[in-house]
């Protein structure tokens, strides 16, 4: 027979990640929400994030990973659009500078656009 108060003993322990689990949590998140992060893990999405609650690091590893991953992905958007690429500037100007196409002219017109860089950039 059980001794002691309820909630005492039982259940199962709690999970705590190594650290070897903390750097796979941080590679992952460049690529996987915290669900799929979870599933990849073995464990519940629940549980993951009380694992998160318990272990700064791990929070702390995905929110860097995740980081990561947006400035490598942002780095490479400017190359791009620096390097010409019209498609990479109008998305960058559209998300990051507030731009938006406006339809004020019903007439089919040609914008060029020219990715012009400051004196001394290479």
């Amino acid at each position: 027979m059980k001794k002691g108060n309820q909630g005492d003993g039982g259940g199962r322990p709690l999970i705590k990640f190594t650290n070897t689990e903390v750097a796979q949590v941080e590679a992952l998140a460049a690529v996987l929400s915290k669900k799929q992060t979870a599933d990849y893990m073995g464990v519940s999405e629940t549980t993951f994030r009380e694992i998160e609650g318990r272990q700064e690091e791990v929070s702390d590893a995905y929110k860097r990973g995740k980081a990561k991953a947006i400035n490598r992905m942002g780095q490479s958007l400017v190359m791009q659009a620096e390097d010409g690429n019209t498609s990479a500037a109008i998305f960058y100007l559209k998300t990051q500078a507030g731009w938006r196409e406006t339809d004020n002219d019903q007439t089919n017109s040609n914008i060029t656009l020219q990715i012009v860089k400051p004196d001394g950039a290479d």
